[in-house]
């Protein structure tokens, strides 16, 4: 968990409305967060060991969802990642099973399946946020 015992959470895709509503969903769930709009930006900011789970898009310009976790694999391995696709097939599911991806939502998400995730992930029981 980060320093501020509050879960931060880094959603990565490079469309900037689904980034927007990803990050609102985080926030009525008292939920930190950062955006990134590509996993190379993830990786030039340095700032993954304040990260407690990354949602990740499969299908990005540059590398994609996958193969950022295969990078992180290499040196923080521990790091959990949901992934989310427009695109889903048993392929594609194997593959991120294989690389150790924690979960795999199908577009459009349902963020109450997404939040439950997380919670699950971080390990923790965080206050959901006022209606």
């Amino acid at each position: 968990m980060s320093l501020s015992n509050s879960p931060v959470i880094a959603i990565i895709d490079d469309d900037a409305s689904l980034r927007r509503a990803l990050g609102r969903v985080m926030n009525s769930a008292n939920l930190g967060y950062r955006e990134f709009a590509s996993a190379e930006s993830f990786l030039e900011t340095g700032v993954s060991e304040l990260i407690d789970c990354l949602i990740a898009d499969m299908t990005m310009r540059g590398l994609s969802g996958l193969e950022l976790k295969q990078q992180l694999n290499l040196y923080r391995p521990d790091l959990p990642m949901i992934i989310i696709t427009a695109d889903d097939c048993d392929e594609m599911r194997d593959s991120a099973r294989e690389a150790g991806v924690a979960a795999l939502f199908r577009k459009p998400v349902d963020t109450q399946a997404l939040l439950d995730a997380i919670f699950w992930i971080v390990g923790g029981t965080i206050r959901q946020g006022a209606a």
